[in-house]
């Protein structure tokens, strides 16, 4: 009673050229309060995560043995040796690299489900090396023919591309690459490229897509 009997003669009392009009009022509080006035109109704000996008293809074209590219690759990718022993990639830190024997990689990658376990060092021609980046993304490292290089080498493939995925350099497959696993298809398991030789190097057939539909089955 006390607020409603005094606010009338202060309202009346008070010369009319003193009072500010209601828009000028609003435009200075927009100027001084800008969060109080779009506050309002749209309730509390909220700031959408970014949406973190797939790694792109590494190719490195460089001529060289087969240390030396895998060094050049290492040092593109910011990534420095594990500790010893076997952990599993989920668990491994970032900006690392590790290596699986290809029959564990190939039956991960068939299933999309199962975390990879990864060793420091590479124990035999069949293993493939395997890089965890600063953003937790992985990339599945391997050499290949330099007829595919103009065709994975671009930022978006308008169709999958078939690729066969070596574990060691040779004279078929001299480029070095690394490929993000949210973008690999694999359905079969890897082969031996010389069927003659047991302890040989292997190779993975693959599809490369054009885009990344499906979430890594190390993640």
């Amino acid at each position: 009673m006390f607020f409603n009997n005094v606010a009338p003669r202060i309202t009346r009392t008070r010369p009319a050229k003193d009072r500010l009009p209601i828009s000028w009022l609003v435009l200075i509080a927009g100027i001084l309060f800008p969060h109080l006035l779009y506050g309002a109109s749209g309730g509390k704000t909220e700031v959408l995560p970014i949406q973190k996008a797939s790694p792109a293809v590494v190719v490195i074209e460089n001529a060289g043995g087969e240390p030396e590219l895998r060094r050049l690759m290492r040092a593109k990718n910011g990534v420095t040796e594990l500790p010893p022993g076997r952990i599993r990639f989920s668990e491994a830190p970032t900006s690392s690299y590790g290596f699986i024997a290809s029959k564990h990689l190939g039956l991960a990658l068939i299933t999309q489900s199962p975390d990879l376990v990864l060793e420091q060092a590479s124990l035999s021609p069949d293993t493939y090396e395997i890089h965890k980046l600063a953003d937790g993304s992985g990339l599945l490292v391997g050499f290949l023919g330099k007829d595919l290089a103009s065709q994975i080498n671009v930022g978006e493939r308008p169709k999958n591309v078939r690729i066969a995925l070596h574990s060691k350099q040779s004279a078929k497959a001299p480029l070095i690459v690394a490929m993000p696993f949210e973008k690999l298809i694999v359905d079969s398991m890897p082969s031996r490229v010389e069927s003659n030789k047991t302890d040989g190097p292997v190779r993975m057939e693959m599809d490369l897509q054009g885009t990344a539909n499906r979430k890594a089955p190390n993640q």
